[in-house]
């Protein structure tokens, strides 16, 4: 599918994915100022699936919402990927490193889309593996100041490996017998994944030192800014853009997304801009820009 022939409503959708998410990181680092990561994540997509699931019985009736077993298990799988996985180890990340590093860290998911294409026996053209190329070398750029220490190293490998499982994802659910209406499988990717950051943050004992009291005006806010614009509305078109756009163009949310947050961060935040961030930055969006431009071309 060439630009030409993709519909108002993809657009629509991308914008939404591009502006939105953006914000979000912004939005996550100041919630994990005063709330703990996996149980404030869980309860973010808990809320919100079980609010989607009201508005798609609405829209749709109850029946939207019945699936088949395979249905089930396939988008359980995909939302402990996207949700547990692939946002809940950037939330945990974002209590180490500043919200625009991490926007831009997870701005690699395209490079690591082709790798999985790659392995699983397609053979990409060589400017997409040029732009993987260019790609892996931002990031290299973008982790070197985690070696000098002016990074905690821990959050930026969490958030790289986020980076793989939300490909991993965004790659298994173009495969898998999701169902057949995006918006109740996006019911279902929250529900698993908030259900399993509620476990995941149990596990790790954040209940122990959870004082509700302690928590801030602006996390509140934050997490609620998350439910609504970073669930229910980016997250949703991001699922019916999967089922509705070609990967590749859907990828190109890339491109904006790092910018958002990285402004935001620094206006906001004061998140400094140093120059692993700009140069490795700017290297990371050319390899993506080049991957997708090579993809739909």
């Amino acid at each position: 599918m060439r630009t030409s022939k993709v519909s108002g409503s993809v657009w629509f959708a991308l914008t939404l994915v591009y502006v939105l998410w953006g914000s979000t990181y912004l939005a996550i680092r100041i919630v994990v100022q005063t709330m703990p990561p996996f149980l404030s994540a869980g309860a973010r997509f808990i809320t919100a699936g079980l609010l989607l699931a009201g508005v798609v019985a609405w829209r749709f009736g109850p029946s939207a919402l019945r699936v088949t077993r395979a249905q089930l298990g396939s988008a359980v799988l995909v939302g402990l990927l996207l949700i547990l996985g692939g946002n809940g180890l950037v939330v945990l990340g974002e209590t180490a490193v500043p919200s625009g590093l991490a926007a831009l860290l997870i701005a690699a998911v395209p490079v690591w889309l082709v790798v999985l294409r790659a392995a699983t026996g397609d053979r990409p053209p060589a400017r997409t593996v040029a732009g993987v190329l260019l790609g892996l070398a931002g990031l290299a750029v973008l982790t070197s100041p985690a070696f000098g220490g002016d990074v905690r190293l821990w959050g930026v490998l969490l958030v790289l490996t986020a980076s793989v499982l939300w490909a991993l994802g965004s790659f298994a659910s173009s495969k898998l017998p999701l169902p057949a209406n995006p918006f109740a499988g996006s019911v279902y990717q929250m529900l698993a994944g908030g259900i399993g950051g509620i476990l995941t943050g149990l596990a790790r004992g954040e209940q122990q030192a959870l004082r509700p009291s302690d928590f801030s005006t602006a996390s509140w806010l934050a997490l609620g800014y998350l439910v609504v614009f970073g669930s229910l509305v980016a997250f949703t078109s991001y699922v019916w853009l999967l089922s509705s756009a070609p990967l590749s163009l859907v990828a190109t949310y890339a491109y904006v997304n790092p910018v958002v947050a990285v402004a935001l961060g620094s206006l906001i935040l004061d998140e400094p801009l140093t120059w692993p961030i700009v140069t490795g930055g700017a290297i990371v969006v050319a390899g993506v820009g080049l991957i997708v431009s090579t993809e739909r071309g």
